[in-house]
């Protein structure tokens, strides 16, 4: 919920913010890629457009520098912790690309962390590394403080990387 209009809120417990994340994905106000093994659950990539998910962080910085909203913005990750480290959010970043295709493509865009020559525990990549989005046709377009980046791609409605974004 962090990431939607009403954010998680300092008064609300666990169980509201799931009672308002299911409102959501019920009214088809949430978009998620989902990651299974079997019947399992092994992680999620959450995506939607700018007003679905205006609580992106690093505001300021992202204010400064971008002049135009993406159409779609991929913000957050989770991935379990059995299932770290086995391609689990590269899967997720995948279908949650597949998807955005499927609902018309356009300028996609995110926010992970470069974690290049330095050590980080896997636990507090939330919004995934700069390294898994370049692998998947996405730019650094700005960057939002000491490690994180925003990164965007263009996606066609057939799924391909469109020059030139």
């Amino acid at each position: 919920m962090g990431f939607h209009p009403e954010g998680v809120g300092r008064g609300k417990t666990a169980a509201q913010n799931r009672s308002e994340k299911t409102c959501r994905v019920r009214e088809g106000r949430a978009h998620a890629a989902l990651v299974y093994d079997g019947t399992t659950l092994a992680g999620w990539c959450q995506f939607g457009p700018p007003e679905e998910l205006p609580r992106i962080k690093h505001q300021r910085a992202y204010r400064a520098g971008c002049t135009q909203l993406p159409d779609w913005r991929i913000t957050c990750f989770f991935v379990d912790k059995a299932y770290r480290g086995k391609g689990v959010a590269s899967a997720a970043l995948q279908g949650a690309l597949q998807e955005i295709a499927r609902l018309g493509g356009g300028v996609v865009e995110s926010y992970p962390e470069d974690v290049a020559g330095r050590a980080v525990s896997s636990s507090f990549l939330h919004n995934g590394t700069v390294s898994m989005f370049e692998q998947q046709g996405f730019t650094k377009t700005l960057r939002l403080g000491k490690n994180h980046w925003v990164v965007s791609r263009r996606l066609r409605l057939d799924g391909e990387l469109e020059m030139g974004i």
